[in-house]
C-alpha cells in the first residue's frame, strides 16, 4: 500500500503532463529557423500532447497530435532562392530592416484566418503558448491574449537585445555582440567597441521593436507596450551550447538546448549516394551553403577557384549542394557529385566524410560538431560570421572568410589544412565529446522545460524581468553613490576654504595687531 501512492500520483501527474494544447507560432518563413522549431512540435506530439502550428512549412507525414495551421504561399519563400546579390545585401541589414520591414511584414500576418481563428479561440482553449523571439516581437501577445505562459525560442546564440526584456544578465566585457566578429577574450579597444555596438544595437532593437505595439493594439485590443509582452515569457530555450557558444551568465529560465533537430536516424542514403560515399576511400567533403543560397548564382570567377581545387584534391571527392543544376557554370570535376538536397545528418555520419565546407549557419555547424566533422567557413552574413569565429577560434575550423577572400590558393590551403593536420580533427572530437556530454539529450531537455513550464508557469522567470535597464545595470544606485560622493567632497572643500579662510584672518588678527603694538612704542 505504501508502494502504491506513490505509483499512482506518479501515473497521475504523468497522465497530466501528456494531454497539453501547445499553440506553436512560427510566422517567420526562414527554413533554418523552422527546422528547430520542427523538431520541437513534432516531439511534442509524438509524446502525446495537442500541438497546433502556426507555419509556412507543411509536414508531409505529420504525427497524429499535431495540427497544421497553414499560413504557406503568404510571403516569397527564400528556400533556394537567395542570389549572390542577395547575400550582398544581408550583409548590411541592420536593427530598423530587421525590425520595421520583416518584423511588421509578420505582424501583417495577424490578418490570415488561420491566425484569426486562433485569436478567437476561448481563454483556456491551450495551455502554453511557443514562438521564436527574433523580429516580431508582436506575437508574444498570445501569451496575454490567452493568460498563459510563453516559452520563447531563439534559433542562434542568445540576441544582446532580449537581455533587458528578458531580465537575463549580459556582460559585454567578455560576451561578443552576436553581429560582432570579436572573441570572448577582447582587448580594453574591443571590449570599448563591443559595448558600444552592443548596447547601440539593442537601443535600436527594442525602440523599433515597440512600433510593433499598433499591431496588438488592433488584433488583441491590448494596451501594452512590446517591452510589457516580455513579462509573458516563463522560459526560453536556445539553440546554444557552451562548447562553441562560450560560458555565459544565464538565469534558470534560459535553458540550452544546442542541437535539439539532431536525429541520428535521419532520411537514409540513396543507393546512388551511398555507393559514392563507400567508394570515396580518399576522403570525401560535403559543401553546401544551406537551403537558402544558391551557390550557383556567384561569379564565375569564384566558381572557377572552387573548380581548379577541387581538381587538385583529387582523388578526395565533393559531394556539392545546387539548387539549380542548369544554371551551374560548364566545367564541373568529375570527382564532385551536384544534387539540389541531401540529407545532411546521414551523411556526416558515413566514416568517409572528412571535411565540411559551410557558409556557418548554427544548425549545420552544431551538426558537424555533433559528428565529429572539421570545417571550412564561408560566412555570408548574419550570425554565421561569429559561428565560424568561434570554431576556429576553437581549431575545429580553418575561416577563410567572406567570399571576396577567395583564391584558389587559399581555398586549398583551407581545405589541405582540415584534411592532412590531425590537429583539427582532434580538437573536433573533444569538442564533440563535451557537446554531447549532458545529462539528457537536447530535445529531452526541452521537452522537459516545456512540461515544466505548464505546470509551473514563471517558475524560472527572473525577477530583473520586472526593472528598467538603468536599475537592471544599477545605474541609479551608482548615480546615487557618486551624488553621495560629490556631496560629501563639496562639503569637504567649503570646510577646508572655511578653515583656510579662518587661519588666514587670524593671521592677519596677529600681525595687525603686532604692527599697532611697534607704533606705540
Amino acid at each position: 500500500m505504501r508502494l502504491l501512492l506513490p505509483i499512482l500520483l506518479a501515473i497521475f501527474a504523468c497522465g497530466w503532463c501528456s494531454d497539453l494544447r501547445i499553440l506553436g507560432v512560427f510566422p517567420l518563413n526562414g527554413k533554418s529557423h523552422w527546422i528547430m522549431a520542427e523538431a520541437l512540435m513534432t516531439n511534442l506530439a509524438k509524446r502525446g500532447h495537442q500541438v497546433d502550428v502556426v507555419t509556412h512549412f507543411l509536414l508531409k507525414n505529420p504525427p497524429p497530435n499535431y495540427n497544421q495551421l497553414s499560413v504557406q504561399g503568404t510571403m516569397q519563400s527564400p528556400v533556394n532562392n537567395l542570389h549572390e546579390i542577395n547575400v550582398t545585401r544581408l550583409r548590411d541589414i541592420n536593427a530598423k530592416f530587421l525590425t520595421d520591414v520583416v518584423g511588421k511584414n509578420l505582424c501583417d500576418l495577424f490578418e490570415h484566418e488561420q491566425l484569426q481563428n486562433v485569436i478567437k479561440k476561448p481563454k483556456d482553449y491551450y495551455d502554453v503558448v511557443i514562438t521564436e523571439l527574433f523580429a516580431a516581437p508582436c506575437y508574444l501577445a498570445f501569451g496575454r491574449h490567452l493568460n498563459k505562459p510563453v516559452i520563447g525560442i531563439v534559433t542562434s546564440a542568445f540576441h544582446e537585445w532580449l537581455s533587458t526584456s528578458t531580465g537575463n544578465p549580459n556582460n559585454p566585457s567578455f560576451i561578443p555582440g552576436i553581429f560582432s566578429s570579436f572573441s570572448q577574450r577582447m582587448t580594453f579597444w574591443e571590449r570599448l567597441q563591443n559595448t558600444v555596438l552592443t548596447n547601440l544595437i539593442s537601443w535600436q532593437m527594442n525602440y523599433y521593436m515597440n512600433q510593433q505595439a499598433v499591431y496588438v493594439k488592433k488584433f488583441f485590443n491590448i494596451d501594452a507596450d512590446i517591452s510589457e509582452l516580455y513579462q509573458d515569457i516563463a522560459a526560453i530555450l536556445v539553440n546554444s551550447h557552451h562548447s562553441i557558444n562560450g560560458i555565459r551568465p544565464m538565469t534558470n529560465g534560459v535553458i540550452e538546448v544546442g542541437g535539439l533537430h539532431i536525429n541520428e536516424n535521419s532520411d537514409p542514403l540513396t543507393p546512388e549516394l551511398k555507393k559514392w560515399l563507400d567508394e570515396s576511400t580518399h576522403g570525401c567533403i560535403f559543401f553546401t551553403f544551406g537551403s537558402m543560397v544558391r551557390i550557383e548564382t556567384f561569379p564565375k570567377p569564384l566558381l572557377e577557384a572552387f573548380y581548379k581545387v577541387f581538381e587538385r584534391i583529387a582523388p578526395v571527392r565533393v559531394l556539392m549542394k545546387v539548387a539549380q543544376k542548369k544554371d551551374l557554370l560548364p566545367g564541373l570535376p568529375k570527382n564532385v557529385m551536384i544534387q539540389s538536397w541531401f540529407p545532411q545528418a546521414t551523411i556526416f555520419k558515413h566514416k568517409n566524410v572528412k571535411a565540411f565546407i559551410t557558409h556557418g549557419g548554427l544548425m549545420g555547424t552544431l551538426e558537424a560538431i555533433y559528428f565529429g566533422i572539421p570545417m571550412i567557413g564561408i560566412p555570408l552574413f548574419g550570425d554565421q560570421i561569429t559561428n565560424m569565429r568561434n570554431a576556429a577560434n576553437k581549431n575545429i575550423a580553418v575561416n577563410i572568410g567572406s567570399v571576396e577572400n577567395i583564391t584558389e590558393e587559399n581555398l586549398y590551403y583551407a581545405i589541405d589544412t582540415i584534411l592532412h593536420d590531425e590537429t583539427y580533427r582532434s580538437n573536433m572530437q573533444t569538442v564533440s565529446k563535451i557537446f554531447k556530454d549532458r545529462p539528457m539529450s537536447a530535445i529531452d531537455t526541452a521537452v522537459y522545460w516545456v512540461e515544466y513550464v505548464a505546470r509551473n508557469r514563471f517558475a524560472l522567470q527572473s525577477p530583473a524581468i520586472h526593472l528598467n535597464w538603468w536599475q537592471q545595470n544599477l545605474i541609479d544606485v551608482y548615480g546615487f553613490i557618486v551624488v553621495c560622493v560629490l556631496v560629501v567632497l563639496y562639503i569637504i572643500v567649503l570646510l577646508v576654504k572655511k578653515l583656510k579662510n579662518c587661519i588666514f584672518r587670524r593671521k592677519s588678527c596677529v600681525k595687525t595687531q603686532t604692527s599697532e603694538s611697534k607704533k606705540k612704542k
